[in-house]
């Protein structure tokens, strides 16, 4: 299998996962807070990163140069994304926040444009804006109104998606120095370290620090967090950053949109949540925006070969 094609696995297997990960998502918060299951979600991320380094079997050496580009991929991502995103639904339903949040693949591709200089034709960007559209035109027919949300929530919100384009085009930058797994581990106990600070102060303020650990009580609650952890957090920042290896920024962002429609899938499915005509619609136009990125992009490769 060449590199290109299993950067496309890495990154469609990394929307499947992300995409059911939003049901996991809703199962864990029934047992426990936002920062309570960030906390758990990367505790499990963290030692199961842990284990190899600690076997001997993977050895993390970051080059001094490379230090200050770690600490900030780190905090771009999970420290800023999850923190920010989180800040932002407190103010904004989450339909008006799939609405900004839509235009992650836009900033990595200026991003990527400024600061990689990867060249995209005019056909996958048109592509990469019907993907968008497609999600955009989702929540806004699940009744998001931009107009009628606060000022702060649409700062917060446009704040995480830049984490996550920035940190798309870092991971990029960094993956030819650093394998996916290196650059996996590195991120995720920063992540541990700040959510679980931010869990146990929150706590102690309110006076209910034996809460913290009463989820762990129930096994579905268990279960929902060794997959977020696991798979979600630690699996999929390496699924990324080796999709990010051997493709630009630009087209792998463009992936993200596939997990809205494994969610809406997945939704459906196991929770029977109602699907009405506009989520196929919007589907539809995520699926061709994905497709038409990436066919363009082969074309053009046959074109010069």
């Amino acid at each position: 299998m060449s590199p290109l094609h299993q950067g496309y696995g890495a990154a469609i297997l990394q929307a499947l996962i992300t995409g059911f990960s939003f049901l996991l998502v809703k199962v864990a918060l029934a047992e426990a807070g936002t920062f309570d299951l960030l906390a758990y979600r990367f505790a499990v991320a963290a030692l199961l990163a842990l284990v190899p380094i600690l076997n001997g079997k993977v050895k993390v050496k970051v080059a001094a140069a490379d230090r200050p580009w770690i600490l900030l991929l780190s905090l771009l991502y999970p420290c800023l994304f999850f923190l920010l995103q989180t800040l932002g639904l407190e103010r904004m339903t989450s339909a008006e926040a799939g609405i900004i949040q839509a235009a992650a693949p836009i900033f990595t591709l200026i991003l990527a444009s400024l600061f990689l200089q990867e060249k995209t034709p005019a056909v996958q960007k048109l592509f990469i804006f019907l993907s968008v559209a497609g999600m955009v035109f989702i929540s806004l027919m699940k009744g998001a109104n931009i107009g009628d949300s606060s000022l702060g929530g649409v700062a917060f919100l446009l704040l995480s998606t830049l984490s996550l384009a920035g940190y798309n085009v870092l991971t990029r930058r960094l993956a030819g120095r650093y394998s996916p797994f290196a650059l996996s581990c590195l991120i995720a106990f920063p992540g541990f370290i700040l959510y679980l600070a931010l869990a146990l102060i929150k706590h102690m303020l309110a006076g209910t620090l034996s809460v913290f650990l009463t989820p762990l009580q129930n096994p579905g609650f268990i279960l929902a967090v060794l997959y977020l952890g696991g798979l979600s957090s630690l699996g999929s920042s390496y699924l990324m950053a080796y999709a990010l290896a051997r493709l630009e920024a630009a087209r792998v962002s463009v992936f993200s949109s596939l997990a809205t429609v494994v969610a809406l899938v997945a939704g459906m499915a196991v929770l029977h949540e109602p699907l009405s005509w506009y989520h196929f619609l919007g589907a539809g136009m995520i699926l061709a925006g994905v497709t038409g990125t990436n066919f363009a992009k082969i074309s053009q490769n046959r074109q010069l070969e």
